[in-house]
């Protein structure tokens, strides 16, 4: 057997890359939390739901698929909580998704859409719509050196300059937690962490793109401020609908742009 050549293996790997980005996009996921939020794009895009899951057995989550234009697409919704009956959202569950429908469908790039919260002295206003520069969580608290970066997993999010360019887009930073609300130890870490908006999936499914090299877009629509004055749960509740069909149309626009496009070319 021939030694191990680090250096043809690095060459290997690096074609492997630029074939990847220079290939025209065919397969796309959008990981959306919410059936709310899913069902208007599953119209927009004539998708139907798959009969024969191609996700493990007992698990509730759904996937809708069809062609649009050139593009394969695939909105998978993590499905109701089996015990509860409502949306399975949080990190937990996008993060479980995210690694299957990887697994699954060997999608070219993710798009992971949802609502937000924004924050009102960072400029988001209700209904603004935003694709995040970079990802963060807020809740993962480790007061140990190095193992309180692994709690942050700060992580710059996919380059999409012609996007935000054509498109004239809105960005900012992505802070995410398992909590609807914000408690003041979550305050600190999410000013730490210069967030303009908070959710509750994108940096667990940025950890898993990551790990797995799939380009992945946050876009992000804001349903309440967080900084203001009205209670989170009953600004969230009245927005939602209203938020809802401007993050499916600015998600519309970016797979309309996407379509034809290689991921170089983004």
């Amino acid at each position: 057997m021939a030694p191990h050549d680090d250096s043809t293996a690095k060459v290997a790997e690096e074609t492997m890359v630029a074939e990847t980005v220079s290939k025209p996009i065919s397969t796309i996921v959008i990981i959306i939390a919410m059936q709310t939020e899913a069902l208007p794009l599953v119209t927009k895009f004539n998708l139907v739901e798959d009969p024969n899951s191609v996700f493990p057995k007992g698990v509730p989550w759904v996937r809708y698929y069809g062609t649009y234009k050139d593009l394969n697409i695939n909105i998978i919704w993590p499905g109701k909580d089996p015990a509860s009956g409502v949306d399975s959202v949080g990190t937990v569950s996008a993060s479980l998704v995210t690694y299957a429908s990887i697994q699954a469908l060997q999608p070219d790039l993710i798009i992971n859409a949802g609502t937000a919260g924004g924050f009102k002295a960072k400029g988001a206003g209700i209904g603004d719509v935003y694709v995040a520069s970079d990802v963060a969580f807020h809740d993962r608290r480790i007061p140990i050196p190095v193992f309180d970066l692994y709690g942050v997993c700060a992580k710059r999010a996919f380059s999409t300059p012609n996007l935000l360019k054509e498109l004239n887009l809105k960005v900012g930073k992505l802070s995410t937690g398992d909590s609807l609300d914000m408690s003041p130890i979550d305050e600190k870490s999410i000013t730490a962490n210069d967030a303009t908006v908070k959710d509750m999936e994108g940096a667990a499914v940025a950890y898993v793109t990551d790990l797995l090299s799939v380009p992945t877009i946050f876009v992000k629509a804001v349903t309440d401020i967080v900084d203001g004055d009205k209670p989170t749960a009953e600004e969230f509740l009245q927005n939602l609908i209203a938020v809802t069909a401007a993050l499916d149309q600015t998600v519309t626009r970016v797979v309309d742009f996407v379509n034809g496009k290689c991921v170089a070319e983004l």
